[in-house]
């Protein structure tokens, strides 16, 4: 009996997406799995949450998950309402203005936004390998174009800071389709960019030229895009000591034996300093799902909540390197998984 009701519980969501197509200007048609696009840090959890859900209720199709980088993923998940749009975007930082206008633009009206956890944005190096204590400053002059709209001359690092090592500048990154690029740029480089006031005060008076002085990373081979696949960066600073990798904290926790962490302002992330936003680039992680797909995707409620299930601290999520978020930010959340609430765009930047 209860495999009766799963199936008629398929049919009806199927008949509901092909409805939700046929309105919301998506292709034809039906889907039986969730399908989730966007963040390669959130990617691993995701993963795991999928796993999770398909074991507890086998009577669901395994949800797909695809890494794209958060960009990527939410221009998918932005494209419009139905079977051939994504149900879920993850990201790795809080979906943009503009973002959030072009769903509206392409008919995605109702958004649920999920905070899941917290991440850090780590740098790191092979076990046995370059070490240093970095600060928003050394890297905004190691790694930007044109540092406070001068030609970028450094080589090593000891040429940005005399502390630092007298070793060439390499460093492995996400590219520019990346949550964690993203987070590069607004953690990182802009706050190491405002120490100069005169760029402190452009963001407000000519952002365009803001972005591109501060933002803006060099081309020259000092920083080297590695594609939205983390352990890809991974490997290449395992394979050089003399490299650094930026990636998201789980990547740095699941390879600890491998790598080991440079600090930031003289603190490491760890969880501790992460969950306690002590550690200057913590960061939260983010879900998005079209709430006109709820009812039309088979196991898609159960999969939101299974995400509660998992992310508390000493959980599933937490054992393979997501940082819980504090108590009463993680409670709001649950609320909002629960309870389907929409994301106000008028907050977004």
């Amino acid at each position: 009996m209860k495999t009766r009701f799963a199936l008629l519980a398929v049919a009806t969501a199927s008949l509901a997406l092909s409805a939700c197509g046929q309105q919301g200007g998506g292709a034809g048609g039906t889907r039986e799995s969730i399908r989730a696009v966007g963040s390669s840090t959130v990617f691993p959890f995701a993963k795991a949450v999928a796993e999770s859900l398909t074991r507890s209720n086998p009577q669901f199709k395994a949800p797909v998950i695809e890494s794209t980088g958060t960009g990527g993923g939410m221009k998918l998940f932005c494209s419009g309402v139905g079977p051939s749009t994504p149900d879920i975007a993850n990201a790795s930082r809080r979906m943009k203005a503009d973002e959030f206008k072009t769903c509206q633009a392409n008919g995605v009206k109702d958004i649920v936004e999920i905070q899941v956890g917290l991440d850090g944005l780590a740098f790191a190096a092979a076990k046995g390998g370059i070490m240093m204590n970095l600060s928003a400053e050394t890297v905004y002059k190691a790694l930007a174009a044109n540092p406070y709209g001068k030609p970028q001359t450094a080589k090593t690092w000891k040429d940005v800071d005399p502390s630092l090592p007298a070793e060439p500048i390499l460093v492995y990154g996400p590219p520019s389709t990346s949550g964690t690029r993203d987070a590069l740029k607004e953690l990182v480089l802009e706050k190491g960019c405002d120490k100069d006031p005169k760029f402190k005060a452009m963001k407000d008076t000519d952002e365009e030229q803001y972005e591109k002085v501060c933002t803006e990373v060099r081309s020259d081979g000092a920083y080297v895009d590695q594609g939205e696949q983390d352990n890809l960066i991974v490997q290449k600073i395992e394979n050089n000591p003399k490299a650094v990798g930026v990636f998201g904290y789980s990547y740095l926790e699941e390879n600890i034996g491998k790598l080991q962490a440079l600090t930031v302002e003289g603190i490491a992330p760890t969880y501790e300093n992460i969950s306690t936003f002590k550690y200057p680039e913590a960061r939260p992680l983010f879900i998005y799902v079209k709430k006109a797909h709820l009812d039309a995707i088979p196991g898609l409620k159960e999969y939101i909540a299974e995400w509660v299930k998992l992310w508390s601290k000493g959980g599933a999520l937490a054992k393979i390197g997501l940082v819980p978020s504090p108590a009463d930010v993680a409670a709001t959340n649950a609320k909002a998984a629960s309870e389907y609430t929409l994301l106000d765009g008028s907050k977004l930047k």
